[in-house]
């Protein structure tokens, strides 16, 4: 398994990444300390959750519940050396702490929170679930309007919270810092007032990114490879598209789709087509469709990390299968021309 620096740090992490989300939910305990076992045999020591997880459904009541997963298995194995760990604050809209805004103030607690229920000393990779401010992703593109914004307000709001993590990291109880739902702007913004303050630097973006969802290309790709903030690209297989298991409006029981309908916005009149187009590109030159669509990631040029997720150990092990995949000139040519023909399908 092909490993890359963590942004600009001294921190190693395999290229692909094992997500967490389903596990409390979708996937139960057991299956989830597998998978963990699974993927480290494979080389994948990168692990990202979130206090807000598991999701389908995402509930106060179950929040937090992933990283209790990942805490169980942490105190059965003492492995905590093996692995990099990546979690979140939830910010306004989250379903911890009241969903209050992320906030200096907020920051220890959440921190605490998070060391507690997974049984560790210290969080490898820190991240702001969504911006207080708002965001365009999650289909938000489509009416997004910044002209609310104060930018003394932000900034202010980007000191307090630097500051905080700053003592966090003093302390010992996180490494670094990164942001998720973030745009090219606000990643610029954190970076300059951390290098103004001297506080945690930015050293990764955490924002969807799939053959179907390439916003990235045009906003964030040139601070990515600038600023050495790799992309922690999730949803790398459209939550499903790309695997092909919804073809034909196939509702496989117990897929996401079989749980939310609408797909978090992606089920658009264009998506089964656009999805086929890759699918097919993939049976041409005797791919699985996973693999093309995790190596296409793995290939673009700025640093990345794919967040794959697996409900089930059948399906990690496909990923496993593929995980050191490089595809070649005829295949990439094929991608660029469907990525053409099917512009921004959801």
């Amino acid at each position: 398994m092909k490993t890359i620096p963590l942004g600009a740090t001294d921190l190693t992490v395999s290229q692909l990444c094992l997500g967490s989300m389903t596990w409390g939910t979708q996937t139960p305990e057991a299956q989830a300390h597998a998978q963990i076992d699974a993927s480290l045999d494979a080389g994948i020591n990168f692990i990202d959750t979130a206090e807000a997880y598991p999701v389908n459904p995402m509930t106060a009541e179950g929040s937090g519940k992933t990283e209790s997963i990942i805490g169980t298995w942490l105190a059965k194995t003492g492995r905590r050396d093996a692995v990099v760990i990546a979690t979140k604050i939830a910010g306004s809209g989250g379903v911890r702490r009241g969903g209050a805004p992320i906030s200096g103030k907020g920051i220890a607690q959440a921190v605490e929170g998070s060391l507690r229920r997974m049984q560790t000393d210290y969080i490898d990779l820190y991240q702001l679930h969504w911006p207080n401010r708002g965001s365009y992703m999650f289909r938000q593109n489509w009416t997004y309007d910044p002209s609310g914004q104060d930018k003394a307000d932000t900034i202010a709001h980007m000191e307090d919270v630097l500051g905080a993590l700053q003592r966090e990291v003093e302390a010992g109880r996180i490494r670094h810092f990164g942001l998720s739902n973030e745009s090219a702007w606000g990643t610029a913004q954190w970076l300059s007032v951390a290098a103004r303050m001297g506080g945690p630097r930015v050293e990764a973006v955490q924002n969807e990114y799939s053959l179907l969802c390439r916003f990235y290309d045009t906003d964030l790709a040139e601070l990515g490879h600038n600023e050495q903030v790799t992309l922690l690209a999730f949803s790398p297989l459209a939550a499903g598209f790309l695997t092909g298991k919804y073809y034909g409006g196939a509702v496989p029981e117990g897929s996401r789709k079989s749980i939310n309908q609408h797909m978090g916005g992606r089920m658009s009149p264009r998506v089964l087509d656009a999805a086929q187009a890759y699918v097919g590109i993939a049976q041409k030159h005797g791919l699985h469709p996973v693999h093309m669509a995790l190596a296409f990631c793995c290939q673009r040029p700025f640093p990345i990390s794919p967040i794959f997720g697996a409900t089930t150990m059948e399906q990690l092990q496909v990923v496993i299968a593929g995980k050191d995949l490089v595809l070649g000139d005829e295949v990439l040519a094929d991608i660029d021309a469907a990525h053409r023909a099917h512009p921004m399908p959801y």
